[in-house]
This record gives structure tokens, sequence and C-alpha cells, in this order.
């Protein structure tokens, strides 16, 4: 079956827009994108049509940061231990985010398998974001979200924890290198909670089974031993050396930038609330290591840690917004949000881009994003795989 969409501007990458352009979708796979009447000539006679004349049609966004256990609310370690495993809870998140334009998603800490709980629910005739997973994080014992119930005390049960959430269907390993906020007790958001040889045991481990590892790590010296060892991504690196101090190392951006290593902000749209509370002297020291690491050649992802308070599934403008606070342009945002963060999952032969081969990720928006990110408030048309959301 063919879906052709037409519309007053189509990115097949945010860096080259096409005016008055066309994406053709067939069983889910992107046929032809560009002008108009070059992708029209390639639809069959019964086609499936979507006009949108003042709408752009760009790549499906990306959210490669959330927790579906949680519910954003600020009870939610409350309500995380009350519920159990909430899987149909857990797919209304997923389904909100779909509906909000992210089509791909990276789910890094649950309980009892629940992500890939939520993935099996969705038949193949209903539209769902592709979603990858991690099942429980590993920590140390009462460390840092422990109760997802991946705490390990040697390197025999750190392996076994691996092989259990290969097993149970994860895409990715997820360590908490460094503590963080949401944890009582434990170690700080800048101290470490794994050395730099433990990490290398996981990510070797990680690599047996053909997994990459993401490392939450807010501390500099977590950063650094996380790169070292080698981690795909890092969640946070926030490059923090007490409550509000910060070490920014240089060697570690280059070193990141040489070997492909990713970061990933986890800003929400709370992001507003916190310049607000700290001063923006605070918070440009804060959030300005994303600017310092795109000029050190790091590739950003976008992530907000929808689950945590306030940090809804449903809003992932309002996260990309803090980008261009801090002055990058918009073309640049919608980068991060499409084919960088598809870069960065190994997704890049898959889809983050409107392009023929790859998935039918298609979101449609009144307006122009290049204009004002604001575009993306207004959702036409989503689709995932070709289905339409």
């Amino acid at each position: 079956m063919d879906t052709l969409i037409t519309a007053g501007r189509v990115l097949p990458r945010p860096s080259a827009p096409v005016r008055d352009g066309a994406v053709l979708v067939r069983d889910g796979v992107i046929v032809a994108a560009g002008p108009r009447a070059d992708v029209v000539a390639q639809a069959a006679p019964d086609a499936v049509r979507h006009d949108f004349p003042t709408g752009t049609a760009l790549a499906g966004l990306f959210n490669v940061h959330v927790h579906l256990a949680f519910d954003a609310s600020r009870e939610v370690l409350a309500h995380f231990s009350a519920d159990g495993f909430p899987v149909e809870d857990a797919r209304s998140r997923l389904t909100s985010m779909l509906r909000s334009g992210v089509t791909t998603v990276r789910d890094l800490g649950d309980r009892g398998h629940l992500g890939a709980a939520v993935r099996r629910s969705f038949p193949d005739s209903v539209a769902a974001p592709r979603l990858l997973v991690s099942g429980p994080p590993i920590t140390v014992p009462d460390g840092h979200c422990h109760f997802f119930g991946g705490a390990v005390a040697s390197d025999s049960a750190i392996r076994e924890l691996i092989d259990e959430n290969a097993a149970a269907g994860a895409d990715v390993i997820k360590v908490m290198a460094s503590g963080g906020q949401l944890t009582e007790g434990g170690a700080d958001m800048w101290e470490s909670q794994f050395d730099a040889r433990r990490l290398s045991v996981i990510v070797s481990h990680a690599a047996s089974h053909g997994l990459p590892v993401a490392a939450h790590a807010h501390g500099a010296d977590a950063i650094s031993a996380a790169v070292s060892a080698g981690v795909s991504t890092v969640e946070h690196c926030s490059f923090l050396t007490g409550p509000r101090t910060f070490d920014r190392r240089d060697s570690v951006a280059a070193r990141m930038a040489a070997e492909g290593i990713s970061a990933c902000s986890t800003s929400s749209r709370n992001w507003r609330v916190i310049v607000e509370k700290l001063g923006e002297a605070t918070a440009e020291a804060m959030y300005g290591r994303l600017p310092w690491l795109e000029e050190h050649g790091v590739r950003l992802l976008a992530g907000t840690d929808a689950g945590l308070p306030g940090s809804v599934f449903d809003d992932p403008v309002g996260a990309l917004e803090l980008y261009e606070w801090l002055g990058f342009p918009r073309r640049r945002i919608l980068e991060i949000a499409t084919e960088d963060s598809a870069a960065g999952l190994g997704l890049s032969a898959v889809t983050g881009r409107l392009e023929a081969g790859l998935a039918g990720d298609v979101l449609v928006v009144e307006g122009d994003p290049l204009a004002s990110l604001a575009a993306l408030r207004n959702p036409l048309l989503v689709l995932a795989r070709g289905r339409a959301a």
C-alpha cells in the first residue's frame, strides 16, 4: 500500500529543505522524498493521499532517554512502588509520545523488563514508536535507582545481570556510573559508583552480546571513567564536582568526539523552572556544557528523562527549546532530534531522515519548524513505519 504525503515543505534532512515537496511510503518504507512532481510520479494510482499545503514533513523525532515505568508526578516513586508493573500505563505513555511526533524511543531503566513487555503488547498492525529498552540498570547495592532491581556487588553479578537483560530483549545496557538526585542515600550526583575497571567489565561483557552501554554520569570523574571504558552514550554528562560546581574536561570531550561517544542532556521542558530557580548565571554554567560539547564535536542526542517529576512524555518541543535559548540554530536542533540521535543509537541505516530505503517514520506539522520550533507543537500527521498514529 502506498501513502503519498504532499506538503509545502519537505525536510529530507534539516539542512536540505525542499519547497512544494512530497514523501512516498510503501509498505512501511520510504520510496522517495523530494520535489512533488518527482515523487508523485512514482505513486500507485490507488495511493492513500494526504495534502498539507502549509505544512512541513520531516523525519519523526527521537527521545533517547525515558522511563516508561514512571508517571512524571511529584509522587513518582510512591506510585512506582504501588503500581507494580503497569504495562497499560506505560503503553499509554508511549502512545502519547507518538502522537506528539516522537517515532523512536529509548527506555533507560525499568523493573521486571517492563519496556520489553510494552513492546510486545503492540501488534504489528498498530502504530507505535520504535522502542529500544535497557531493562534494570546496573547499580551498586542501595545505589542510584536500586529499586529497579539491578544492584550488583561483584564482577560475576554484573555479568549475570547483563546476561539476564540480554535474554529478556535488551537493546542496550544501562549503568549508573554516578549517583543521582532521585534516590535518597547513597552517592551524590557528582560521586562515582563504579571505577574504570568495573565499567570496563560492563562494556566488555555487554559487547559479548552485541550490546552498547549507556552510562548515567553526572560527575566529572564518572564521565571520564565511562569514556575510558568505552561506553556508547553518556547520559546527563553534567561534569559536576559538587552541588553547583563543574569541571568540563577538554581531553574527555575530545576523546568522546574522536571515539563517537554521544552525549544526551536529558533536559525536559523543566529547564525554564531550573533557570528561574538557579538564576541565569548558574543555569548557563550548567547548560553551557551543551554548546561546549558541540564545539568539541561531540554528537548530541535528544532525550528528556521523561517520567521524572514534571518531565512529561508529550512535549518534546519544550525540551528542544533549551537549545534555542543556548543559541543553537533551529537547523541544528532539528538535526539533533532526528539524524544525530539516529546516528548515536546506531540507527542511521534505519531512520532519522526522509530517504529512500529508510523506515516510514514521518512527522508532518503545521508551519515551518526552521522558522519557529513552535511548529512542532502542531502535528498534522504522524507515521511510524508507515502506520498512522
